[in-house]
């Protein structure tokens, strides 16, 4: 069963992104693939600020990556980037962490001008990280996410069609890429007897 880790780059437990990170947790668990998560913003930050490689909860958020098949990355777009706990984070991945895996961005902004800062902010930092198979990913604007009184989230119709899409990509990529792996283990293990 193929793995997919969710890295949540903001900086608060309310933000509209987890709405939309959890509307893509149920698509991928409903397609019968795990999940973990990792919140940035419960990460020691004196481990992220002095770049604690060896602390323990790095350590295990970096285990969650390297066994992860793919990988979401997403964030609020504070001033056309990433937040910057985000970035603190990724500079802990090792070099080539994301090498391999089906990568989807997203990013969740107050305005329509955000709307290439996946391009132009998070393509090339996940490049750098050995990222080759990225997906175009959503940018979703916080307007299209209601948060109710209860703590839960509510989508409007467009991003929800939009959201559905993106995630049966995603799957349908994490899914072949599983069977094609699968199949190429079977045939060196084949071709080894």
């Amino acid at each position: 069963m193929a793995r997919i880790a969710i890295i949540s780059g903001s900086p608060s437990a309310s933000s509209r992104l987890e709405g939309v990170l959890d509307f893509i947790q149920q698509a991928i668990v409903q397609a019968g693939l795990d999940v973990e998560w990792i919140q940035v913003r419960n990460l020691a930050p004196e481990d992220l600020v002095y770049s604690r490689f060896d602390s323990l909860a790095i350590v295990e958020a970096n285990r969650v990556i390297a066994e992860a098949d793919a990988v979401v990355v997403a964030s609020p777009i504070y001033k056309a980037s990433y937040t910057g706990v985000l970035k603190t984070f990724l500079d802990l991945i090792p070099q080539k962490g994301l090498e391999g895996k089906v990568v989807l961005p997203l990013a969740i902004g107050g305005t329509i001008a955000h709307l290439l800062a996946i391009d132009h902010a998070f393509k090339p930092v996940l490049s750098a990280l050995g990222a080759h198979h990225i997906l175009p990913g959503a940018f979703v604007l916080d307007t299209q996410v209601q948060r109710l009184e209860d703590g839960s989230f509510l989508l409007n119709d467009e991003i929800g069609h939009r959201l559905t899409q993106v995630a049966e990509t995603f799957i349908q990529e994490v899914s072949w890429r599983a069977e094609r792996n699968k199949l190429s283990s079977l045939s060196q293990g084949i071709a080894l007897t």
